[in-house]
């Protein structure tokens, strides 16, 4: 492996012995995995000393018990071309330490960390022998209600990078509004291709979700660059009606790049955007290429730094870079900055261009234009002062946008203390290199995080390993940034994660344990062996019977909380259903019986309950709860015959409650009485009729 700090992504291979530790528990907690998932993947393939860019968008369907299914990705790249929704399935397992490994049948193999939110970030594992794809991604829950034409509306900025077919890096930002019919209008972007910045008038863009079963879409955007038309055409999976992750489609050529990124909604103010929507503190992350000196061939550069923005047109801006294997900082920086109304934001600082679109306050997708083409993303810093103690708890880690196929890329979880002045982070990491993977590394560092002069910037230095160290911004106490003095760096991002597991599932109960289907729900009891973590505990539910009784996928026991409740609602069955009803959570399973009861006659009246001779009467069945399908058929009869007479029977439809009949009566001489009688399922209810006579 080449040298790369083993936090900050690797070592010399050949100086020290990798403390090597598998998965503990592999599949104690497949359920944190569980529901549909978007994702997307950048990265590099490489073989025989020959890279070239690779990227896919999709989405599957987890199990929570380490299957994958419903499988759909599209890719695109120089080496393989592209492939379009394609299938597949997988298996994945999910440690105790909240690390997982995920197989897909169509030959790949991923490495990914959880984070407290139900997501992952991910790295490809398997490239070997210096031939392979070195890449991450995300992995993000979905909104399957947002899988439609009309649910992506409103106004979005979107950012997306890549290379041509040599290695050439270029980026685009932008915005534009979607109708909900398919038409986007109002574009407008920025590019720079290969150091050659412009902005882009679009002339027509368009959009539909062509599967509203997998949210999966397509984009195109046509405009002028240079002066000629140019078209781009992409292919989307939905995350939310707010967020898309999309990746062009087209051949890559050395004229058209290969592009990938995200797609997000803008919460536009009352008005537009204007200079007061950059007011504060916003910490930017942006990866590059370099071309360093004489030499041959390229490097990644890297950035990190708070933009302290006066809402008012101007900025100081504090950054670290590692550009050209030459980390440096940069402090006190005057800047200038215009936002139009749309979002587009001229920013000039230090003799650099700079453009952003802004998603919201303080959140903006960032453009450099100049020869590295530098692209990320700036988001707001959380109020307060950062210092040791808000860097603490589970940290889930993973590099971000690798540029070339000589980073080696890493995901893991990680565990700071927030001690002061000198806080230690331990923890265990995989490693995707071009040599080969590693699994399970172990890792030591310490680490110092100031609030001044720089808020929430620190340092941290490895001792396990090689060593090594990085700058790091804090965005909040459950996020930061970082970038490695590594001589082919990477950005390093780290999300709050899942602690170790410490609970597990101790009941499940339900009350009642019997109800009237259709017309009685249950309620569901799960009860944990101590507080939840932080983040909350995720139970997934099933059910024998969805056709009887159904659960939600899965309830959440809030952070600190020892028991959740979740409904159980059912529908109309015609016999006694037995139902099984199960909780599974780190590895435990537990079951509940409910019986499900087919609704009973409750009621039968006559209206009028008197009539003369001749007239008639209608009479009303009416069940405990609704009719199960086919209908429930109810069996009439009347003590006398020739006074009053009903139907064989009755049937109250499917999913009603009430039927009525008619009752009809001859004349009769004296006044009589007659019982009416309505039976269901064992059970007889009557009603007494009285027919008036002549006399």
């Amino acid at each position: 492996m080449k040298k790369l700090m083993a936090l900050l992504i690797g070592c010399f291979a050949s100086l020290f012995a990798l403390t090597m530790r598998a998965q503990s528990a592999p599949g104690v907690n497949n359920a944190e995995l569980n529901g549909d998932y978007a994702f997307t993947f950048n990265g590099i393939t490489g073989n025989g000393g020959v890279s070239s860019v690779f990227a896919a968008v999709g989405r599957f369907t987890a199990d929570g018990a380490g299957n994958l299914t419903n499988g759909e990705l599209d890719n695109n790249g120089v080496a393989a071309g592209g492939l379009s929704a394609q299938s597949f399935t997988g298996t994945y397992a999910i440690g105790a330490d909240h690390r997982g490994v995920m197989t897909l049948n169509i030959g790949a193999k991923l490495a990914f960390a959880m984070t407290a939110n139900g997501n992952a970030q991910f790295i490809e594992f398997d490239a070997v022998g210096g031939s392979g794809t070195i890449g991450s991604g995300t992995m993000e829950k979905v909104d399957p209600t947002a899988y439609s034409t009309a649910k992506i509306t409103g106004d979005y900025a979107f950012g997306v990078s890549g290379f041509d077919n040599s290695n050439n890096r270029a980026a685009m930002v932008g915005r534009f509004t979607s109708d909900g019919a398919g038409t986007l209008t109002n574009g407008v972007g920025d590019v720079n291709a290969y150091g050659s910045s412009s902005s882009l008038a679009f002339t027509s863009a368009n959009y539909t979700v062509s599967n509203a079963a997998t949210g999966r879409g397509a984009m195109t955007l046509t405009f002028l660059y240079g002066g000629s038309p140019a078209t781009l055409n992409f292919v989307f999976y939905i995350v939310n009606t707010g967020k898309l992750f999309a990746m062009e489609r087209d051949a890559v050529t050395s004229s058209t790049p290969l592009l990938s990124g995200v797609v997000l909604q803008q919460q536009s103010p009352a008005g537009g955007f204007s200079n007061a929507s950059l007011n504060g503190n916003m910490v930017i992350y942006l990866t590059g290429l370099s071309v360093c000196g004489g030499a041959i061939g390229t490097v990644p550069k890297t950035v990190a730094g708070l933009l302290t923005a006066g809402g008012n047109g101007t900025f100081n801006l504090n950054f670290d870079e590692n550009f050209c294997s030459a980390p440096a900082a940069h402090t006190g920086l005057l800047g200038a900055y215009v936002v139009a109304s749309n979002g587009r934001t001229s920013i000039t600082v230090a003799g650099n261009s700079l453009v952003g679109y802004l998603v919201s306050l303080n959140q903006t997708f960032l453009l450099v234009s100049d020869f590295n083409v530098l692209f990320g993303f700036g988001e707001p810093q959380a109020a307060g002062s950062f210092t040791n103690s808000s860097v603490k708890g589970s940290y889930a880690g993973s590099t971000i946008d690798p540029m070339t196929f000589a980073v080696d890329v890493f995901s893991g979880e990680f565990t700071a203390d927030g001690a002061s002045p000198t806080g230690n982070i331990t923890g265990t990491e995989d490693i995707g290199a071009s040599s080969g993977p590693s699994s399970g590394v172990a890792f030591n560092a310490t680490y110092s995080v100031s609030s001044s002069p720089i808020n929430g910037r620190g340092t941290i230095t490895v001792t396990s390993g090689s060593g090594g160290s990085a700058v790091v911004y804090v965005i909040s106490t459950s996020k930061f940034v970082a970038v490695p003095s590594d001589p082919n760096p990477a950005l390093l991002i780290f999300e709050q994660a899942l602690p170790p597991q410490t609970v597990s599932l101790s009941s499940l109960t339900l009350n009642p344990t019997s109800v009237t289907g259709g017309a009685q729900s249950s309620t569901g009891t799960v009860t944990l062996s101590g507080p939840a973590p932080a983040g909350g505990a995720q139970i997934l539910l099933s059910s024998s019977n969805t056709g009887a009784a159904r659960v939600p996928s899965s309830v959440i026991v809030p952070a600190g909380a020892t028991s959740a409740t979740f409904p159980i609602n059912t529908s109309a069955v015609a016999d006694s259903t037995p139902v099984t009803v199960s909780a599974s959570y780190a590895g435990v399973t537990d079951t509940a019986s409910l019986t499900v009861t087919p609704a009973t006659l409750s009621s039968l009246t006559l209206s009028p309950s008197a009539v003369m001779g001749g007239d008639s009467s209608t009479g009303t069945v009416t069940l405990s709860g609704p009719a199960p399908a086919g209908g429930a058929q109810i069996m009439l009869s009347s003590s006398n015959t020739g006074a009053a007479r009903v139907p064989s029977s009755v049937i109250v439809p499917a999913g009603a409650t009430t039927a009525t009949f008619t009752v009809n009566t001859s004349f009769v001489l004296f006044s009589t009485s007659v019982e009416i009688s309505a039976s269901y399922r064992n059970k007889t209810l009557t009603a007494t009729l009285t027919v008036s006579g002549l006399l």
